[in-house]
């Protein structure tokens, strides 16, 4: 538990504090709404859990203060503890994070919480990973790079290649409230798979240009408005969800999926795609989609739309 009641006791010491012993956190800071201002970067401890649920109860923000990543756990970061011999395919720690908000959380840069890799609010590797009823605002990561990405989430492996859920989850929702980042303004992924229920991503950029592999004399980037996901086998099944009002600078405003082998496959259900713009290129017959993979996309009961 952070906090004895008070908006004063959650802390981000606090906070630091409680995700390093992992368990089940929940906070007791009153009755009101409160914003929790990070100070430094909250970091999972590999050998912790091995099932840990961060749960703001519907009344925490933590927010990076557009200084901070505000959430880490990678089980390849022998910092964090080393724990098994396969870091990159080892079922712990299993981490759920629900009602809460993140906002103005910031990766840029190559400081010891920012760096090249994205993941502005949240970065994952390894291990298993969920949100439920969670938004992000206003989230931020490195504006180029051919490979870097996701301003709210990033993810890069996990346990036998289950995917990462995504449920009842807010990225923006009105303007001026998205992320940004070089690519995928909302979720960055390689290699990872993903199931995205009953969401919604507006107002997200990738703002970087030159795509990937960078064109001569660009810093690459660009692409995945909301989503980008590169690798090679993998897939994404997207059900009962809005996107839109997202941009890409190259690629994909809604979604940037290359599956480098062609194994990969993406499923959009009973969704709605409109108004996400792809500045440079886009897969003829998919409004706001770049997509290279197995076969065609699969859209039922969808309404994809420029």
């Amino acid at each position: 538990m952070i906090g004895d009641g008070t908006p004063a006791s959650c802390t981000s010491d606090a906070v630091v504090a409680a995700v390093a012993a992992g368990g089940i956190i929940t906070f007791d800071c009153g009755p009101a709404p409160v914003t929790i201002t990070m100070t430094a970067t909250a970091k999972i401890r590999n050998a912790a859990g091995p099932r840990i649920v961060i749960d703001g109860g519907g009344l925490v923000t933590l927010s990076g203060d557009g200084k901070h990543r505000i959430l880490y756990m990678n089980t390849c970061d022998r910092e964090q503890g080393w724990t098994t011999p396969h870091c990159d395919n080892q079922d712990h720690p299993q981490l759920t994070v629900q009602n809460i908000t993140f906002v103005d959380g910031n990766a840029s840069g190559a400081g010891a919480d920012g760096g090249p890799d994205g993941g502005g609010a949240i970065f994952v590797r390894g291990g298993r990973f969920k949100l439920v009823n969670t938004m992000f605002l206003r989230n931020r990561c490195d504006s180029t790079g051919p490979d870097v990405g996701g301003a709210a989430v990033r993810v890069l492996d996990q346990f036998e290649d289950l995917p990462v859920y995504v449920v009842n989850s807010t990225f923006g929702g009105a303007p001026g409230q998205g992320g940004e980042c070089s690519n995928g303004g909302a979720l960055s992924s390689i290699g990872v798979s993903w199931v995205v229920l009953n969401s919604v991503f507006s107002h997200n950029s990738a703002i970087g240009f030159g795509a990937n592999p960078a064109r001569a004399g660009t810093p690459g980037g660009g692409s995945g408005g909301a989503i980008y996901a590169d690798g090679n086998r993998f897939t994404i099944h997207i059900a009962g969800s809005l996107i839109e009002h997202n941009d890409a600078v190259e690629g994909g405003g809604a979604v940037f999926f290359v599956s480098n082998d062609r194994t990969g496959a993406l499923s959009i259900e009973d969704s709605i795609l409109r108004d996400n713009h792809s500045g440079g290129f886009e897969t003829r017959g998919y409004p706001g989609i770049f997509f290279l993979g197995a076969e065609p996309p699969t859209i039922s009961g969808s309404a994809l739309s420029p």
